[in-house]
């Protein structure tokens, strides 16, 4: 056997007992377990001490396992086509007599659904009879885990096993939209919102104000560094970490660069690295200067302006 065999078969081994795992995915690391488990998922809300009314995305690994849980349409199965697997999440009506557990969907009518790209993943959920429940690997409100070494970070010896994928390459949450009624963004991420438009021939408002949390990233305080944060800042104070979107001819010991160019998706993989970094060297204030606000630029504003509200 080889040893992506053998790591899968642990990996599974630890959920069929009903603990929970860090997996690698395309986006961000998760913290997995059963999602038909109730005694898993408390786990996770347990572990990540996680809001109760915070629902969590179930991961699949085809559409025939999904159609035991949800009602399918139209406009998913555009956007499956064309995205998955992929770093795109989508929010679907729950069948009456699925067996997804009640404390992954805070008891509402539908489920947030994803089909991860990771091919480590992706065989470990062939591998299982179930799907998995796995929200970013993280403690509540902080920053996202993108390699093991992060996970291990936030949870030390509190999780049975990590199964490593190496860092994760888009770096960022999943896109997730809500199909349960007229198409709707409730979480800019790894997919442009351009993109899904161009598929649906529609434009896709964003849903990111709505009272009622069907799905995560909803709420206003996440992705939090642990330390305070300021946005849109031309110059930074006295010993406080400047953080630049690309590489200047003149440095500061204080400064941090996203990337050498001005290059968003590059920006968005290395965000959750440097804010962690700059947390780790010590600094307790992080100034950012103003990032555009277009393509992958909307997903970084949208998780630093988040992160500001410490």
């Amino acid at each position: 056997m080889n040893s992506i065999q053998s790591n899968i078969k642990k990996a599974k081994k630890y959920l069929d007992k009903n603990h929970c795992v860090g997996v690698p995915t395309e986006t961000v690391y998760g913290l997995a377990g059963n999602a038909y488990s109730d005694m898993a998922v408390k786990k996770i809300f347990k572990l990540k001490k996680r809001p109760r009314n915070n629902p969590l995305i179930v991961h699949y690994h085809s559409i025939y396992q999904l159609r035991e849980d949800c009602h399918v349409n139209d406009n998913f199965l555009k956007l499956y086509k064309k995205f998955c697997p992929g770093p795109i999440t989508f929010v679907l009506k729950l069948k009456n007599y699925s067996k997804i557990s009640k404390f992954v969907t805070n008891k509402q009518k539908s489920l947030a659904v994803r089909f991860p790209k990771h091919p480590l993943f992706r065989k470990l959920l062939k591998n299982l009879k179930y799907p998995l429940a796995a929200p970013s690997a993280n403690i509540s409100t902080r920053l996202s885990s993108v390699q093991p070494s992060d996970v291990i970070e936030e949870f030390g010896s509190k999780i049975k096993y990590i199964l490593n994928g190496g860092k994760c390459k888009i770096g960022v949450e999943s896109t997730i939209v809500n199909l349960t009624t007229r198409p709707k963004i409730l979480r800019l991420g790894g997919l442009e919102i351009s993109r899904l438009e161009k598929v649906l021939k529609k434009k896709i408002p964003l849903g990111t104000k709505t009272k009622k949390i069907v799905s995560p990233g909803q709420f206003r305080l996440h992705y939090s560094p642990g330390i305070p944060l300021r946005i849109n800042v031309k110059k930074p104070k006295k010993n406080e970490a400047f953080m630049l979107i690309k590489k200047r001819k003149v440095t500061f010991k204080d400064y941090y660069y996203l990337t050498k160019k001005n290059n968003l998706k590059q920006a968005a993989k290395n965000l959750y690295s440097l804010l962690r970094k700059i947390k780790k060297d010590g600094y307790k204030m992080i100034a950012v200067e103003k990032i555009p606000n277009v393509g992958f630029g909307k997903t970084i504003n949208d998780r630093l302006n988040r992160a500001s509200k410490f």
